[in-house]
């Protein structure tokens, strides 16, 4: 029978960790979540063409638009990609050191992260892969009967996908905590994980989600005071601050997973332990 996802006892066991490994979730946090979105954000230039159009007010051009967003992606592509390699190391580094209880060091913590990034990459690719293909085929079938199907069935689609992110959204700790780096048995491991829980996991994920849009309003309201004082001062707050929520969110939410992830693969419960003693 599977095991019910408690979603308090979830939370709680989150913070039990978080406050247990501060020190080193905050050294870790620091140097793969905020330093490289700070770096990025203030070095990344923005679309001058993109200001001019928002500037000018009234509706866009979208072909020009479309336009200036491909020419500017095609430049910063790799900026980007080299991020996301960089806050998964992290990531996987981090909830090696959140959860393995042979407590190891931040530098076998992050030289696991990088023998585990391959494997979650291809992990991703698959779960991605799946999720463009149903939907895909859906509108396609839609297509050929009228376009309202098409619609319909795109929507469909969309449910699926979402559903197929809840049933994947295991990943990061099978292969961060117990170290499957074989793409399918990964995929395999995190669908029986969450098998039964699939609507608690989304009413949670949810929740989180929604708090941490409204605290990232609140937070971006604020920092956009810096702006009075100067343009640049202001984009330096903004970028600052952005780099700081993204570092509470990633962290909070990494530790929300180490402690679903032990609830449901029927662990004995998040031990409130320091990483090092």
């Amino acid at each position: 029978m599977a095991i019910k996802l408690d979603m308090g006892k979830a939370w709680n066991d989150a913070v039990a960790l978080l406050s247990a490994n501060k020190d080193v979730v905050l050294i870790v946090a620091a140097v793969f979540f905020f330093l490289p979105n700070a770096i990025a954000s203030l070095t990344i230039p923005q679309p001058t063409e993109l200001e001019a159009m928002t500037a000018a007010g009234g509706q866009p051009d979208m072909d020009a638009l479309v336009e200036v967003l491909t020419v500017y992606w095609s430049s910063v592509w790799w900026v980007f990609a080299l991020l996301a390699v960089v806050q998964a190391i992290g990531m996987l580094g981090l909830l090696a050191l959140l959860r393995d209880s042979s407590r190891p060091t931040v530098g076998q913590a992050l030289s696991f992260g990088v023998k585990a990034l391959l494997p979650y990459i291809a992990c991703q690719l698959l779960a991605t892969l799946l999720m463009v293909i149903v939907v895909g085929v859906l509108v396609g079938i839609g297509a050929l009967i009228a376009p309202a199907v098409a619609a319909l069935l795109g929507l469909a689609g969309m449910v699926f996908a979402v559903y197929i992110y809840v049933k994947f959204s295991l990943l990061s700790p099978v292969i961060g905590i117990e170290g499957r780096f074989s793409p399918i048995s990964a995929l395999q491991r995190s669908w029986q994980l969450t098998k039964g829980n699939s609507l608690r996991l989304f009413a949670f994920y949810l929740m989180l989600i929604v708090v941490f849009m409204v605290l990232s309003i609140v937070a971006s309201m604020f920092l956009a005071l810096f702006s009075i004082m100067g343009e640049e001062l202001g984009l330096f707050a903004s970028a600052i601050g952005g780099a700081l929520i993204t570092m509470v969110v990633t962290s909070i939410m990494l530790a929300v997973l180490a402690s679903v992830h032990q609830q449901l693969s029927g662990g004995s419960g998040v031990t409130a332990r320091a990483t090092f003693e």
